[in-house]
Formats: structure tokens, sequence, C-alpha cells
């Protein structure tokens, strides 16, 4: 009976320990020294990295007009430093300020009532004694009732502003370039990283080779850090197991 009762625990440790196994281990071999900085590597290396791909128009050839320095298509007479091929770097200004205030309120009142019958059966005067007492009188008799009052608000405020250099690591068919960049700080015992990706017009690259992150399509920028503050927010495994296994 003990080992039966004793069973569901065990299999709730098992699950934790195999999931936050490796975190465990790195964090136990980490004690007492700085979290370690992340290796550069290529982004297009990385586990999962996917090419973008989106719509393009047909592509058109170079036309060479003659006696003529200029070619059809150019963006530019003369070449300038900004970000233009696999490779460059421009520098991304993150400019974040949110600020949303949403109140909804929904309100609904509904009342039913049926109530069918018949009163008297063909032949039913010829009835009498238990056999009249049969016949119902009514049918159906159902009333019922329905109210709902519903009610939500927001109330959100965000600042975010840095500048993090990004790498171009791919050049679209139409000329637009798929840029990525990462950032990480340390300050004691804690990491600050700051990711942006993205797919950029190189026309709107400025002459000082830097981009307005609101001009960034398909933008993802992710702001966050780990380390003893990071680890100490978080819940313990145990708990976000039970937070996903149990239904109340």
């Amino acid at each position: 009976m003990v080992m039966s009762r004793l069973s569901p625990a065990l299999a709730l440790v098992c699950v934790a320990a195999a999931l936050g196994g490796c975190s465990a281990v790195d964090r136990l071999r980490s004690i007492g020294e700085q979290p370690k900085l992340s290796a550069i590597e290529s982004p297009t290396a990385a586990a999962g990295y996917k090419p973008v791909h989106m719509p393009m128009p047909a592509p058109q050839p170079a036309v060479y007009n003659p006696n003529s320095l200029w070619r059809n298509g150019s963006r530019a007479f003369f070449k300038d430093q900004r970000a233009h091929q696999v490779g460059d770097i421009l520098t991304v200004q993150v400019k974040i300020a949110d600020n949303a205030t949403i109140a909804n309120e929904t309100q609904r009142n509904r009342t039913a009532k049926e109530d069918s019958g018949i009163t008297d059966f063909a032949g039913a005067k010829l009835l009498s004694g238990s056999a009249a007492a049969v016949l119902p009188g009514r049918l159906l008799t159902a009333d019922s009732t329905a109210t709902t009052d519903n009610k939500g608000s927001v109330a959100r405020q965000e600042a975010l502003m840095t500048n993090i250099a990004a790498v171009v690591t791919q050049v679209l068919p139409n000329g637009n370039l798929v840029v990525e960049g990462k950032q990480e700080i340390r300050v004691n015992f804690e990491i600050r990283e700051l990711v942006v990706a993205g797919i950029v017009r190189p026309e709107d690259i400025q002459s000082d080779n830097t981009i307005d992150s609101t001009k960034i399509a398909e933008a993802r920028i992710a702001y966050g850090g780990r380390g003893q503050i990071t680890d100490i927010q978080q819940p313990r495994y145990g708990q976000q197991v039970l937070d996903v296994l149990l239904p109340f």
C-alpha cells in the first residue's frame, strides 16, 4: 500500500528531473561563478534556422544603355557604405513606446417561457373515473432565465529604447535584407539579452547605416535575461509540472 501511494509522487519527481535535469546540472556547475556568455556563432548554423521565403516579384534583368553610366534598377548613382549584402552590419534603433488602455463591458438578459398543452382530447368527455385522470392536462411547461454581465480592462505601458548591431543574413530576390542581431550584457550575476530580427528595405537604411525598428517588417524583438535574479523569479520545476498536470 505504501509503495502504491508513493508511485504517483515518484513519477512526478522523475518527470521533473527529466525536464530540468540538464539545466540543474549546468546550474550546479556554475555555483559561485558568473553566468557565461554565449559563443559568437553564425545565425544560419543555429539549430532550427530556416531561410526566409516571401512573395517576390518576377526578376528583371539589368539593362545597360550605351554611353551611359546609369543602370536601370539601380537605387543610387554612387555607391555608399550602407549595408547591402550578406555579412554587412547595420545598427537597429529599437524604439518601443506602447501605451494602451482598453475597457469592455457586455450585458445580456434573456427570459423565455414555454407553456403548451391540450385541455381536451377527442373523446375525453366520454371517459370517467381513473381513465380520465390518465390524460395529461399540459404537455410541456418550461421557464428559462439567462443573465450575463462581463467586464474587462487592459492597462499597459511599455518603453524600450536602445541600439543593437545586426548582421545581414540573407538578401531576398527583390533586394530586401533579412537581418538578425543579438546582444548580451552581463552585470554582476545577471545577463540581459536583446534579440532583433526581421526584413528591411535598403531604402529605409539611413546614411549613417542605421534603421528604426518601426521600419522592420516581420520584426521579432525579444528582451529578457538570465541569471540569479531571473532564477529567483521563476517557479520551481515541480510547481511548473503541477501547473500543467493539475486540472484545478
